[in-house]
């Protein structure tokens, strides 16, 4: 039995019965409602034992249970065993949605009261979760309550890491006037400010970074615009005397973190935007002013549209990227051959080389090592208990990155460690085409990400094969590796794709316990042409790293695809040779030649 889950449970039972709570609901986010949670939110995982990214735990007087997606079923079975947590597996037919399952739990309850911390799930899901269990008997949600407070006795603080000044030779523009920018936006909503909780626009915003957040270099805080002022909300401990300066000397206001409760009570305006997917609930009750406007943030928008200071920091960070990436195939498979590596010593491996390049500030995200049949686990991470050794035969699948101080890295390739199966072969070529046909996309400026998925598609269709990934994401610059608004995906997201945007092409195909498959590179949307029909945009690699040619069928590429990889892979040989040593160009020179020589 798993005793110490046990007795966190029946101390979170105890304050329900005082607070004559029927049930509580645990979500994976926090209240900047960010990818990578700080430990201080970690709630869900610290009452469950459960540490996957994603999932829900609701625990009631006598019962609970945790909501989370494929990835985690198997984890999930074993780190629950012993705790009485029931697992509900989403998307799996049969399964009950939360609302409906704690309808069930309390149909017999004296209780119809449901508690959740509002400052940890944005508006929206709030919203529908009042909605939703509204309609299984009238039950009601509580969200001022945060009983972690009182049984979590060594709960972890708020992050403390120092905010720094992010250059302007590598932002490219002057905070005052992105500020002017998001006012600008503003006036097109008919709003006079707007409250900014997404710590990544805040650090765009403000040019600042910081080390607050797991593989994210941003600083835990809120920012709030309004008509005449901008007010920073963090903890003052994290500003130095120098940022102190910077933020003054562009008309920034600084606050304590925990003020901008008391501070949205009393906003000076006559009405504020609200992004209800990005302010946690309890924030936006705590507004007071005639009118609250209620959609998407316009910062994303301003963001994700890369101006030429970024623009030629990706170019450097993706060259220095693959440097580090070179040299590390170079390495991979004599090692491999010698014995001892494993899929964990390989990303360690891979982490040093990128740690020697200039700029170097931490991994963008936690690499997926994949070997064999790990490499059909989409969002794979090796632990001590999964970890296993890499044999000469076989695909390895290497998805991984780093933030660099001028831009950002996400770079997947898969690698063959020896002999492959020829369905391996096919499989590999197929997702190859599809990465290319991507690549090679001419299309309307302003066409969405959805429009364009099914290039990167349709040769895997052909087949029967698909996967239910998106195909690309923003990347951001020196900021979080996964980015919005745009993406390219089969889901509709309406975001028009723009010139400057960055964006990943990564099909893949997945075949349980067998091997997976992803090629990708990241892109940067470029003009293309303009004629009587308009502006077309296309795309080009910023990824610079060759593509393992050894398990590619050439008779499943058609020429154009062919000269496709054979131009990219000698840009690669002539952008990535000047920084190696001879032997090191001459396994480069081998790895790019092309295809049919």
């Amino acid at each position: 039995m798993n005793q110490v889950i046990l007795d966190r449970i029946e101390a979170l039972r105890e304050v329900m019965r005082r607070e004559h709570l029927a049930a509580f609901i645990f979500p994976s986010t926090d209240p900047h409602n960010g990818e990578y949670v700080p430990d201080r939110w970690k709630g869900r995982e610290w009452i469950s034992g459960f540490n996957g990214s994603a999932g829900t735990v609701v625990v009631t007087l006598t019962s609970a249970a945790l909501w989370t997606d494929s990835r985690y079923f198997i984890a999930a079975e074993e780190q629950l065993e012993g705790t009485g947590i029931q697992l509900m597996k989403l998307k799996v037919e049969g399964t009950h949605t939360i609302p409906q399952w704690i309808g069930q739990e309390l149909k017999d309850s004296d209780s119809t009261e449901v508690g959740i911390d509002g400052t940890v799930l944005c508006t929206a899901e709030v919203e529908d979760l009042i909605a939703d269990l509204r309609g299984e008997g009238g039950l009601t949600l509580r969200t001022n309550l945060d009983p972690l407070n009182e049984i979590w006795r060594d709960r972890p603080a708020v992050p403390l890491g120092k905010a720094e000044i992010h250059p302007l030779e590598f932002a490219g523009e002057k905070a005052e006037d992105k500020i002017l920018r998001i006012r600008k936006a503003l006036r097109t909503k008919h709003a006079d400010g707007m409250l900014i909780a997404a710590l990544d626009d805040i650090a765009w915003t403000l040019n600042l970074r910081g080390s607050d957040v797991h593989c994210n270099p941003v600083v835990v805080s809120y920012l709030l615009i309004t008509s005449r002022t901008v007010t920073l909300f963090v903890d003052s401990r994290k500003v130095t005397a120098e940022v102190e300066i910077y933020l003054h000397s562009i008309g920034v206001d600084v606050r304590e973190y925990g003020e901008v409760v008391a501070a949205l009570a009393h906003y000076p305006d006559y009405n504020i935007l609200i992004d209800p997917n990005e302010i946690n609930y309890t924030l936006a009750k705590a507004i007071r002013c005639q009118q609250i406007v209620r959609g998407a943030s316009p910062v994303p928008l301003l963001k994700c549209v890369k101006n030429k200071a970024e623009i030629t920091g990706f170019r450097n960070a993706m060259l220095r990227d693959g440097v580090a990436m070179v040299k590390f195939l170079k390495w991979l498979i004599p090692a491999v051959e010698k014995g001892g590596e494993t899929e964990i010593s390989i990303d360690k491996k891979l982490t040093a080389l990128r740690a020697e390049q200039p700029l170097f500030r931490d991994i963008s995200f936690d690499t997926i090592a994949g070997y064999e049949a790990h490499g059909a686990i989409v969002h794979y991470e090796a632990t001590p208990e999964t970890d296993v050794p890499l044999k000469p035969e076989g695909l390895l699948l290497l998805d991984s990155g780093a933030q660099y101080q001028d831009g950002t890295t996400d770079i997947t390739r898969t690698i063959a460690l020896g002999p492959v199966s020829s369905e391996q072969k096919r499989v590999y070529t197929l997702v190859l085409k599809g990465h290319i046909q991507l690549e090679l996309a001419k299309f309307p400026d302003g066409a969405a990400g959805t429009q364009i998925d099914a290039l990167a598609r349709e040769c895997l269709w052909r087949e029967g094969l698909n996967y239910l990934h998106g195909t690309g994401h923003g990347v951001g610059s020196y900021l979080n590796v996964h980015e919005g608004p745009h993406q390219i995906r089969m889901e509709w997201k309406p975001t028009p794709l723009r010139a400057g945007m960055t964006v990943t092409d990564e099909p893949g195909i997945y075949l349980a316990d067998r091997f997976g498959v992803r090629i990708e590179n990241t892109l940067l949307i470029k003009d293309y042409m303009e004629t009587e029909f308009g502006k077309f945009l296309g795309m080009e690699s910023l990824t610079l790293c060759p593509i393992d040619k050894t398990p590619i069928l050439s008779n499943l590429l058609n020429d154009e695809e062919i000269a496709w990889l054979d131009r990219y892979h000698q840009r690669v040989y002539e952008m990535i040779s000047p920084y190696l040593d001879e032997e090191e160009k001459e396994w480069l020179r081998d790895a790019t030649l092309p295809l049919l020589d």
